[in-house]
């Protein structure tokens, strides 16, 4: 009910202890604060916030044009919402170094756990399309060093992401990732991977946790966990994968309703009205007003916790 029992400050500390190499901790990418909400009822490991997300879910291309205070905003509305730690997006801090020092304690205070800053300049491009625009080495450092420096909570979680691998090789992105890890990155994003033996070899590299972003329709195949696990990895998100989802899902309602004049064949794929209210735990709201839940729900039975009303 309402929203997360544990702090931001218990959130990152678990973070930070449960990303270890080989443990391939699943976050599923949230696209509201109701997805982390189940995601954390599935009970997978974490919640991750995409960039692209975002900015899709505001008719926005994935290109940098959301603000600080638009990610800051929704990522924050997100996080409160579970117990689970979760990783935002950063996209390139937002700035110079001083903007990615203020982006840092803006997620903080929005109750973040971590997030990840990555080396490209604006306009930038989603992580797996070609033609991405990268910044000299100086500057990747540069913003990693003010990201870690601005923290007040040192386990908040500072990762880089690095694009370097579609851009110059895999040899340039791991080195480019070492010099991430010495400006004080405490994880690495290696983004548009080839294979599990690429990711093998930047987490052999590393003396860091690695990422694996396992997204639809990129330059990476699909590996499982265990694959991942096998290779190192200690983290896999899944970012836009609910989105597309629920998204294919409105679609194929809409075209139903457009075809058939009602939404009736579609009703058997929806979320119940009976497990909406369970998700949003309404029951609970009892406890400050009894007559808030003094009704049936079809399909949900209430006799035995509404016994007092």
């Amino acid at each position: 009910m309402l929203y997360s029992k544990k702090t931001p400050e218990q959130k990152r500390r678990e973070l930070r202890e449960m990303l270890v190499p080989g443990a391939a901790r699943q976050f599923p990418g949230a696209f509201n604060p109701l997805s982390a909400r189940l995601i954390e009822e599935k009970k997978f490991d974490g919640v991750y916030i995409s960039g692209a997300v975002l900015a899709n879910d505001l008719g926005l291309p994935d290109i940098g044009m959301t603000t600080l205070t638009e990610v800051a905003a929704r990522g924050g509305q997100i996080a409160r919402m579970t117990d689970l730690p979760c990783l935002i997006d950063a996209d390139t801090g937002f700035g110079e170094p001083m903007n990615v020092a203020r982006t840092i304690q803006e997620l903080e205070s929005a109750g973040l756990a971590g997030c990840h800053i990555e080396d490209q300049f604006n306009p930038k491009r989603c992580g797996h399309l070609d033609g991405k625009n990268m910044v000299d080495l100086d500057t990747a450092v540069k913003r990693i060093a003010a990201a870690a420096d601005a923290r007040r909570d040192p386990n908040f979680l500072v990762m880089a992401r690095t694009d370097l691998r579609a851009v110059e090789g895999l040899a340039a992105a791991i080195d480019r990732a070492k010099a991430l890890v010495d400006a004080g990155a405490d994880a690495i994003f290696p983004e548009a991977m080839k294979d599990v033996a690429e990711f093998e070899a930047v987490c052999k590299a590393v003396n860091v946790p690695v990422l694996a972003n396992m997204t639809e329709f990129g330059k990476s195949d699909l590996f499982t966990r265990d694959d991942l696990a096998a290779a190192g990895v200690a983290m896999v998100i899944y970012p836009v994968t609910l989105l597309r989802s629920a998204m294919g899902a409105a679609e194929r309602v809409l075209d139903a309703i457009s075809a058939d004049g009602t939404q009736k064949a579609a009703v058997p794929e929806m979320l119940t009205r009976a497990r909406l209210y369970e998700l949003v735990d309404y029951e609970a709201y009892n406890q400050f007003d009894t007559g808030i839940f003094n009704f049936q729900v079809p399909g949900l039975d209430i006799t035995s916790n509404n016994a007092n009303l």
